[in-house]
């Protein structure tokens, strides 16, 4: 069994207790008012950019299909952690069942991992629509962009299949307050009874792994994006990149954050996206446009 029914001297925990971020009631008012603002900000702004990629015919291009699943990752990744941490800051005391902690660990993994390969499969796109535009109906096919999205979203299980797998091989049988405000392995290793190294040390090397793949592959994609645009003939062109090369690698590099100091990105980079691209996109607020110029034409 994934965890110890009973010993000697211990009893099976059955639940954990999360500490969240501050035990402070006025700290706690002003960040349940702040992050439940933002939520309902990402939710609703990353459901408006699907619906309005759903409902333009415009924008059914391969890279308004991988922004879309961009946003519904967001939405997944950001409803994985900040709906229990919001409760947090109402109550004394916030616990969660273990299934609940592997669940919330699994879900946070597989949206955050297919993140990662979303945004390099937007930098592959751009890539090709910029160095190969003659070539780009071929390279981005509508096969080619099915098998991106599925191999995305089947890395995120596999790698959650990783974080999950080392969680259930850990025993609980002493303290159970996680140090944290959702359940991540490291602060759950450290409650662990006992430890599995191998365990433990495959999680971290595989999303080590996912982080270096992801990044050669958008690092390269924008070389090859920023030789061509230095090589133009247009002055206009050399000065006027893709915005959406900084946005990928703004969005990245946030992602990669969350590994790093997650207490101060995690609930941010889900809201980037809607705002960046409905605002610095000519295409969607176009799209926008003549959505809002219909609805009105229809009342």
């Amino acid at each position: 069994t994934a965890f110890p029914q009973l010993t000697e001297n211990y009893t099976m925990v059955t639940e954990f207790i999360i500490l969240g971020l501050t035990e402070d009631p006025t700290l706690c008012a002003i960040f349940f008012v702040v992050f439940l603002g933002i939520y309902v900000a990402t939710i609703l702004g990353n459901i408006s950019i699907i619906l309005l990629i759903h409902r333009s015919p415009q924008l059914h291009t391969p890279m308004y299909v991988f922004l879309s699943h961009l946003a519904f990752v967001d939405i997944g990744y950001s409803t994985s952690v900040t709906p229990i941490m919001i409760v947090s800051f109402l109550r004394e005391r916030t616990t969660i069942p273990v299934a609940g902690c592997v669940a919330q660990l699994g879900s946070d993994v597989i949206f955050g991992t297919a993140e990662c390969f979303l945004l390099a499969a937007m930098a592959n796109d751009r890539c090709v629509a910029i160095c190969c535009p003659l070539l780009y109906s071929t390279h981005m096919s509508s096969r080619v962009c099915i098998i991106l999205l599925a191999a995305s979203y089947l890395g995120g299980c596999v790698n959650a299949s990783s974080f999950t797998g080392c969680l259930l091989s850990l025993t609980f049988c002493g303290p159970n307050k996680i140090n944290h405000f959702f359940c991540d392995l490291p602060p759950l290793v450290k409650l662990s009874c006992t430890h599995i190294y191998v365990a433990e040390i495959s999680p971290a090397i595989l999303a080590g792994s996912i982080i270096v793949v992801t990044l050669f592959i958008i690092a390269v994609s924008y070389l090859c994006i920023l030789h061509s645009v230095l090589n133009m003939h247009s002055p206009e062109g050399r000065h006027k990149p893709p915005p959406q090369c900084a946005v990928t690698l703004l969005l990245w590099n946030g992602h990669v954050l969350v590994y790093v100091i997650p207490k101060a990105v995690t609930w941010l980079i889900p809201m980037l996206n809607p705002l960046i691209y409905s605002l610095r996109n000519k295409e969607v607020k176009e799209a926008m446009r003549k959505l809002m110029a219909r609805r009105h034409w229809l009342f």
